[in-house]
């Protein structure tokens, strides 16, 4: 971790869109229309809906399911815009209903259930895991803890201790790998996700997380940019949805997920925001850099599934938003003209309708926040 700038150092937060000469108040309505389309729209944009009178979840449109992804997501988006009541309700769904309370699994969360709280696999996802930890120290900090399962920073503790100590006495496997220090596709495999990574979430944890772990989670931010350096190829940027250990993609799984696409569209984002908050490494400027001259010449419409190596698939995405918004979302650490062409293609799409909105709308929120200046580190 770099020891001068960044935005845990300095308190100060790009606002991209404002140096590209968007007004002040006009990025405020369109992160706030954006917000009031998502989690209040009509049935043709919104992705979250309550439930009851003390829950809610977003929806995976495509799969009519609720993920640990979307519910933490939304828990993360609910902080970051001072929405406290949402935050809660998407909380209290998955302490409910996703929360395993013993078993292999205890202290997980089930990955995918119903609308109606109804499990549909029992085994966890990681990244839920990670941003339910993250969002519930921030709400901690920003709103305070409160009883019982609103004790966030407790309950975020408690996570974290599931995701490293699981297996000690014999029952279950931890989420991350206690040999290379690198989280797990899920726990009970021997490779991970770069999409997953997250080294600016790990430096708070190394912060917030129980005493005699914190080490552990100073270890894993430095694995894990190391691990993002293999994973990403030197001269396209892409990362494999999959990935070894040691950054290879993943050939033993099914044969498009050794290939860039749909999870892989995080890591861009996930790199510059890193460099934002925490200059982590300055390979991350030049990664946004090289990934956003790959598809410098692309049109958004016509992106597919490629090689790592940059060869294309007759395969088009399914999430042409997500990715666009990913990529103008790494201007945060890459320079130059690309990057202003990126944001300004960006700011000029509309969220995603239709059945398949919810995965690019999720990321098109987060490069909102990200590019104005709003997704920040609450201490």
């Amino acid at each position: 971790m770099g020891e001068t700038g960044g935005a845990f150092h300095t308190g100060q937060y790009r606002n991209v869109f404002r140096e590209y000469g968007y007004e002040e108040a006009v990025i405020d309505r369109k992160l706030e229309d954006a917000w009031r389309q998502l989690f209040y729209g009509d049935e043709g944009t919104r992705i979250y809906y309550p439930l009851g009178e003390d829950k809610g979840y977003l929806l995976d449109t495509g799969n009519q399911d609720v993920r640990t992804e979307g519910v933490s997501y939304g828990m993360m988006m609910c902080v970051q815009m001072d929405k406290k009541e949402e935050f809660d309700r998407l909380w209290t769904f998955a302490k409910q209903y996703m929360w395993h309370a013993d078993g292999k699994y205890k202290g997980y969360f089930a990955w995918h259930c119903k609308p109606d709280g109804t499990r549909l696999s029992q085994g966890p996802a990681p990244d839920g895991e990670e941003y339910f930890a993250m969002a519930l120290f921030f709400a901690a900090n920003r709103w305070g803890d409160g009883a019982p399962p609103y004790d966030y920073s407790r309950q975020a503790r408690d996570i974290l201790h599931a995701c490293l100590h699981q297996g000690e006495d014999g029952i279950g496997d931890p989420m991350w790998d206690p040999a290379t220090k690198l989280i797990k596709f899920v726990p009970e495999t021997p490779f991970s996700d770069p999409s997953y990574h997250l080294p600016h979430f790990y430096e708070l944890f190394a912060l917030w997380a129980d005493e005699a772990d914190r080490p552990f989670w100073k270890d894993a931010a430095a694995a894990s940019r190391d691990y993002l350096k293999k994973a990403c190829h030197p001269i396209t940027g892409l990362a494999p949805e999959y990935a070894n250990f040691d950054g290879t993609p993943r050939t033993e799984s099914h044969e498009a997920y050794q290939h860039f696409f749909s999870d892989s569209y995080r890591v861009a984002a996930n790199v510059a925001l890193d460099y934002e908050w925490f200059r982590g490494d300055e390979w991350e400027r030049r990664h946004a850099e090289t990934i956003q001259a790959f598809f410098a010449d692309i049109d958004p419409a016509d992106t597919r599934r490629y090689a790592v190596d940059g060869t294309p698939f007759d395969e088009p995405s399914l999430h042409p938003v997500g990715l666009l918004a990913t990529n103008a979302a790494a201007s945060l650490a890459a320079t130059g003209p690309i990057a202003e062409r990126f944001v300004r293609a960006f700011w000029d799409t509309p969220l995603r309708t239709g059945e398949r909105r919810y995965y690019d709308n999720c990321l098109y929120f987060f490069s909102l926040l990200t590019l104005s200046g709003r997704y920040r580190i609450w201490r």
